[in-house]
């Protein structure tokens, strides 16, 4: 996450794909770790509520970003790399970090998974069984595809915008102390604005898990819910398109 820097323009091929798939990994495995933490049965950390996973997810981007950061730059996310890539006109390593990320959301998800294997076996104690879909991606609160959509445009326009105007800042990426900025970023995202929608403000942090939810044998795990899948694509693309068509504007 250190726009200031471009899109990879002094990094190697090898060094981006491996950089945002580790990052990505961690991320999720913060991420979707912390939700599992807090919702399955026979957690120690069960019903510890929504700050918890707010603070938890905001760790996961510190450590996903701060270990990337020498390799890719730390995006973890499309949307913002998408935002960036407006901003600086740079596309030709957008597939390498997209593609990175995907399968490092995929690998979080099945850590996250191992991590609980036995938390999610119990599900299959008819019980105890719940859904779990919202361990590993995003589901509104109220399901109005709109309001949804809106939601999650503006919810990543919270996050992408300040992003881009941290590279103003000088001395701030080389530092590191951006990452970190970033991290209480989406802690407070997900205090205000993640009740609507759970906040993804990320394709790859959702769709990933998601498609990794729907391969995993885990026993009476619900829906993977696809016909709401698009949403927290389409919306932190968008969010993050126009991101960067604002800040180009505007700064």
């Amino acid at each position: 996450m250190l726009p200031g820097k471009g899109l990879g323009a002094a990094m190697s091929n090898g060094d981006i794909f491996v950089g945002e798939v580790i990052g990505t990994a961690i991320l999720i495995l913060f991420g979707a770790g912390v939700v599992a933490a807090v919702v399955l049965n026979y957690s120690k950390a069960k019903d510890a509520g929504w700050v918890v996973i707010a603070f938890g997810w905001g760790f996961g981007v510190m450590a996903g970003a701060y270990t990337a950061a020498p390799l890719s730059g730390g995006h973890l996310n499309p949307a913002v790399t998408v935002g960036i890539a407006i901003d600086t006109g740079e596309w030709e390593k957008v597939h390498l970090y997209v593609a990175g990320q995907m399968v490092g959301a995929i690998l979080g998800a099945v850590l996250c998974w191992l991590v609980y294997f036995a938390q999610f076996q119990a599900n299959a104690e008819e019980d105890k069984a719940q859904p779990t879909l919202g361990i590993f991606s995003t589901a509104p609160a109220i399901r109005n595809p709109v309001a949804n959509l809106i939601t999650e445009i503006i919810a990543t326009m919270g996050l992408v915008l300040p992003i881009l105007a941290f590279g103003l800042t000088k001395g701030l990426g080389e530092s590191g102390t951006a990452i970190l900025i970033v991290a209480f970023l989406v802690v407070g995202i997900g205090l205000s604005l993640g009740g609507p929608t759970g906040y993804a403000i990320n394709p790859a942090r959702d769709l990933g898990p998601r498609i990794t939810h729907a391969i995993l044998p885990i026993p009476n795990k619900g829906t993977s819910d696809w016909g709401y899948a698009w949403i927290p694509v389409m919306g932190p693309l968008i969010g993050g398109a126009l991101s960067g068509l604002i800040f180009n504007a505007a700064f």
